[in-house]
């Protein structure tokens, strides 16, 4: 079994809850049995699969396979090209990581306002970038914006391989079981 869920904002990608006010998977009815493949911290939202089957944790997550998952983040300041050149071809110090090079490049996504909203900033704009990678280290993207100077805001997981979450139409905090020809899409690189 393998399913997608619309991961919301404030919610920890496990089922253990470390204090009584977090909110964690355990609270959408998910069914027994299945687990996280991956994570996403508990300030970004989006595309997140469980399964009940352990390969699929090998098959999507290890950099070996060169998965890739993209990310919509929104930054603080209007990024510039020298910053997206910069992601793209890899190689930022991340102290425990050296970066793989990367897809990166702005877009104008058409997300709803988030509650609790972002920081907001009267003198300072934001900017949207999509960044596409092959490998997930602990909070790799904001890691990655804050090292070429524009520090992520809003992080929204947007897909895994070629599956997309808005091609899902999964409202936040919703599941849905993968259907055969979303599996191969998720395969797909």
């Amino acid at each position: 079994m393998l399913l997608a869920f619309h991961k919301p904002y404030d919610v920890l990608s496990q089922f253990t809850r470390e204090l009584p006010t977090h909110r964690t998977l355990a609270d959408f009815g998910l069914p027994p049995e299945v687990y996280p493949i991956g994570r996403l911290d508990r300030d970004s939202e989006g595309l997140i699969l469980l399964s009940d089957e352990a390969a699929w944790n090998d098959r999507l997550l290890h950099p070996r396979h060169r998965h890739p998952r993209s990310y919509h983040a929104q930054l603080e300041g209007a990024v510039t090209e020298p910053a997206l050149g910069q992601l793209r071809v890899g190689g930022i110090d991340l102290k425990d990581h050296r970066t793989l090079p990367c897809l990166a490049s702005p877009i104008e996504p058409a997300y709803p306002d988030r509650t609790p909203p972002i920081r907001y900033r009267a003198s300072i704009p934001t900017s949207w970038i999509e960044l596409t990678l092959v490998e997930g280290k602990n909070r790799q993207v904001r890691r990655m914006t804050a090292a070429v100077g524009f520090p992520t805001l809003r992080l929204i997981r947007a897909s895994m391989g070629q599956l997309k979450l808005k091609d899902l139409t999964l409202p936040s905090g919703q599941w849905s079981t993968l259907t055969a020809e979303q599996i191969k899409l998720l395969l797909k690189s």
